[in-house]
């Protein structure tokens, strides 16, 4: 019996350490579908957005996805409104060879770009793994840079005033703080691969 107890004991304990580790190392994603949060793109509506390049957005699978850009430059989806601080939530599947990204506050909605806008970059095969996936590009190297390849990812992104976080997969990849953009639209880019985006939402601070 008192070997049976030690072994329910050592039991229970295991069990704590795990659901411990659950909550506090798991992706923390709460909140974005509560008060505040406004859904930009689900698996079953694209949404209303303006657009710059030609790539073949659709709506397949309970996902938005793009995977044949046919213009010469990236293609986004560029939101309606211009967000100043504010959350954004998004899940997203990328294939190894996708070059993607969220970029936030563009000067000029209609030329988004890294020089115009900061990008939350989707680049696993990136030449410069730097300024690859989870890095803000030319801004806020990652190291080492975390592969979103192959699988559902998502990004929490946060920017308030000059500071910019982003959080890949419940892991903070990058901090920044910088004001040379203070205010803008942000876009979902297409640029090589395949990306799909589930849920795309927003949360104004």
């Amino acid at each position: 019996m008192r070997h049976a107890s030690a072994r329910a004991f050592a039991l229970a304990i295991g069990l704590f350490i795990i659901a411990f580790a659950t909550i506090h190392f798991a992706p923390q994603a709460s909140g974005q579908s509560g008060p505040g949060w406004v859904t930009l793109l689900d698996g079953k509506n694209m949404g209303d957005w303006d657009r710059t390049g030609e790539t073949n957005w659709r709506l397949e699978g309970g996902a938005v996805v793009a995977d044949k850009r046919t213009s010469k430059g990236t293609a986004h989806l560029v939101s309606k409104k211009k967000y100043k601080n504010f959350q954004i939530y998004a899940e997203f599947w990328a294939s190894d060879d996708a070059n993607s990204g969220i970029f936030l506050r563009c000067s000029d909605p209609t030329k988004p770009g890294a020089k115009t806008c900061y990008e939350v970059n989707i680049f696993d095969q990136r030449k410069d793994p730097s300024y690859g996936t989870g890095a803000i590009v030319d801004f806020a190297e990652v190291n080492p840079m975390p592969k979103a390849g192959g699988k559902w990812n998502t990004y929490e992104i946060t920017a308030k005033g000059r500071d910019i976080t982003v959080v890949l997969n419940g892991q903070k990849t990058v901090t920044l703080r910088n004001n040379l953009w203070t205010e803008g639209p942000f876009t979902l880019q297409h640029g090589s691969g395949v990306i799909k985006f589930r849920k795309v939402a927003i949360k104004e601070l």
